[in-house]
């Protein structure tokens, strides 16, 4: 079984796998518009990734392939992290390895959110989106590294694909930071 992630699994998967491939699915794209009070949020709603459908779009990730008894322990846990606290569902989408002698489309397993969910915190602005990351923080760490981490991951691994929501928040949270160090060194020193 190949399991496909977008978010924090890129970096953090949480479970044993055989195998990582980093690629991309095409028909979606990544978004800030699902909310989270466990992983990266409190008890109110904080932003985390899901996908929206977007024929024209690609997301690049990881893909985990799982076998044997390594199946039932990643499904086990990923439904309860992904499906139980996060209110995703799953779909099987076609995965493109990015390896130059890459064979025919993997068939992976995806966790969506949908705006039916009861979590789901739909469109707004980047900056918007960056000032309730930069104050969000749970069980998992806080919402800076979420991000960070993530745009590190396609920068380093993906260098060649474009995600003009994710950057465009990072941007907007990197322009509020220094407002937020410059606060915190005035307060000290007076």
């Amino acid at each position: 079984v190949w399991i496909f992630g977008y978010g924090s699994l890129v970096w953090r998967p949480g479970f044993e796998f055989t195998s990582r491939k980093v690629g991309f699915i095409r028909g979606y794209s990544r978004r800030f518009w699902q909310g989270d009070t466990f992983h990266r949020g409190s008890e109110k709603m904080h932003p985390v990734t899901t996908l929206r459908f977007d024929f024209q779009a690609c997301t690049w990730g990881v893909a985990y392939e799982v076998r044997g008894e390594q199946i039932a322990a990643s499904l086990e846990y990923l439904n309860m992290r992904e499906a139980v606290l996060g209110g995703y569902d799953t779909k099987l989408v076609k995965f493109h390895p990015q390896e130059k002698d890459a064979e025919e489309p993997i068939l992976a397993l995806v966790y969506i959110a949908t705006p039916q969910n009861p979590s789901y915190l739909g469109p707004a602005s980047e900056e918007d989106i960056a000032a309730q990351i930069i104050v969000s923080s749970g069980c998992a760490g806080h919402n800076i590294e979420y991000l960070l981490r993530l745009a590190d991951f396609m920068r380093y691994f993906c260098p060649q694909a474009e995600d003009k929501h994710l950057f465009s928040i990072e941007e907007a949270l990197i322009s509020i930071l220094p407002c937020l160090y410059y606060t915190e060194d005035s307060l000290e020193e007076t």
